[in-house]
């Protein structure tokens, strides 16, 4: 695996998620401790553990699933082995980060939050990276990237891959 890859992931285990959703239930406002701890251990929130942490935490199921998209950072399933995410925001689609984001989903196949056939890269958009003076920005695997075109690009995810 090329450098920076993401952590692997254990598989979903119910034991194991209601030991991390115990573990934080008695903080004040756990909700995002517990899908953070949940994302970290599983790289998503399974849909499985929505009803455990409602009942942990004494809310509805529906609450509990509007927590959790409302947030853009936890996933439902799990990432590919790199995770790409390129800036939406007003500063770097003024510089061409539309063209950047449709030039790289089509090289990749997949639409925002999809995951090449691979396993290898997941796109997700974010919102703004306070990279604004070197739009278009992108994130590979945690690591910033400014001033990106689609040949840079490229060359970072053949890198990283």
């Amino acid at each position: 695996m090329g450098r920076g890859a993401l952590a692997e992931f254990e598989p979903w285990n119910v034991a194991r998620g209601a030991a991390i959703i115990a573990a934080e239930a008695g903080r004040e406002g756990a909700a995002l401790p517990i899908l953070h701890a949940l994302q970290a251990e599983f790289g998503h929130v399974p849909k499985d553990a929505i009803p455990m942490i409602a009942a942990a935490l004494n809310i509805t199921r529906a609450e509990m699933h509007g927590i959790v998209t409302f947030y853009h950072d936890f996933r439902d399933h799990p990432p590919g082995r790199h995770l790409l995410r390129l800036c939406r925001a007003e500063a770097c689609q003024s510089l061409g980060a539309d063209a950047l984001a449709a030039h790289t989903s089509a090289h990749l196949g997949v639409d925002w939050h999809g995951t090449t056939q691979d396993g290898a890269v997941t796109l997700e958009p974010v919102f703004c990276l306070g990279l604004c003076a070197i739009g278009p920005a992108g994130m590979l695997d945690g690591r910033p990237l400014g001033r990106l075109d689609a040949g840079r690009l490229a060359a970072e995810l053949e890198a990283a891959t």
